[in-house]
């Protein structure tokens, strides 16, 4: 919907968008690569500066303390982009080190001010860099990884959550580590658990698994295709000292195994479904919803009567409504 752009805006740089009549309408990133041409950083006619940017800092840090996030964990996202009127940028705070993510044109254009800025805001000084994720390439940019800022003698860190921890390895890890974004859920599975068998799917490092275990699951099998996950799954177990007698680790295939504790007559009270993401865009929608009714309906099968399900879905192209359809019609087939 750009019917000009004048004269030739590098890629990250500060543009004005104009209206057909030339009215200002925001102040934003360009990037000539990217179908997202422009993304904006204010609708106020300010100046995009090193002090725009403190005052975006300043006021993300302001929400996590009303938040009282610390009084659960200290381990949470900073700086969630849009959410804190920063596209392109992700700030995960781990322990006293800052893992940042920079995934457009404008970020990465002021990546370097952010990260000082960071040090100076928070007082933490190591900020570790996970831009590996592919939007990038969107953008026309590289994937980028390792220390950004200050000096980290050790990738794989120690959090807490909820009374329990957790390693977390921010070099090879998920995401920038951890699906921080599932603390509140994995608790809230905890308070489920006791005296249940539970069947977590996708586990990864065993978020989910530690919390039932440690609140009095009869017994937990985790799954996951990855076996780098399910061996520090493992040693999360030993790090929380949760019974180890109930629990086992199954390397494999979710949706060939869920088939596979279908034929057997196997049954769970309950069962958790995270997996990793079906649509990146709204594009995959049709093909992702057949796979989530797939898995959906499978776990409703293996469900004993009173059982509860925990599923999850992070593809951006299904909304809530259609993920609501989706497992709706599964629980009725």
């Amino acid at each position: 919907a750009i019917k000009s752009v004048d004269e030739n805006p590098a890629s990250g740089s500060t543009v004005d968008l104009l209206s057909s009549e030339g009215n200002f309408l925001a102040r934003a990133s360009y990037s000539p690569t990217s179908q997202i041409r422009a993304r904006v950083w204010t609708f106020n006619d300010e100046p995009v500066d090193t002090e725009f940017f403190r005052k975006k800092i300043r006021a993300a840090i302001v929400l996590r303390q009303m938040s009282k996030v610390e009084s659960h964990t200290n381990a949470y996202r900073l700086i969630h982009g849009e959410s804190d009127g920063l596209p392109g940028f992700v700030v995960d705070q781990y322990n006293g080190i800052l893992v940042l993510q920079s995934t457009t044109a404008g970020s990465e254009f002021w990546k370097d001010i952010v990260a000082d800025l960071l040090i100076e805001e928070t007082g933490i000084q190591n900020i570790y860099e996970r831009s590996d994720v592919d939007v990038r390439e969107l953008e026309g940019l590289k994937p980028v990884t390792g220390i950004l800022r200050g000096k980290i003698d050790d990738l794989r860190l120690t959090i807490d959550e909820y009374n329990l921890k957790f390693y977390v390895d921010i070099q090879h890890g998920h995401k920038t580590g951890f699906y921080l974004d599932q603390s509140h859920n994995r608790h809230r599975v905890g308070e489920f658990s006791k005296d249940r068998d539970v069947l977590n799917c996708f586990c990864y490092t065993g978020g989910f698994s530690i919390h039932a275990l440690a609140n009095g699951a009869k017994s937990v099998l985790s799954v996951d295709s990855s076996a780098d996950a399910l061996a520090l799954l493992e040693e999360n177990i030993a790090l929380n000292r949760v019974p180890a007698d109930r629990h086992t680790s199954l390397e494999g295939d979710v949706f060939q195994l869920l088939r596979k504790f279908r034929d057997e007559n196997r049954s769970f009270d309950m069962i958790i479904l995270d997996p990793p993401k079906f649509a990146p865009t709204a594009a995959h929608a049709e093909k992702a919803s057949r796979a989530y009714k797939d898995i959906n309906l499978l776990a409703f099968k293996l469900l004993r009567h009173g059982g509860i399900l925990v599923t999850f879905s992070c593809s951006g192209g299904i909304d809530a409504a259609l993920f609501q359809k989706i497992v709706a019609s599964a629980a009725l087939d």
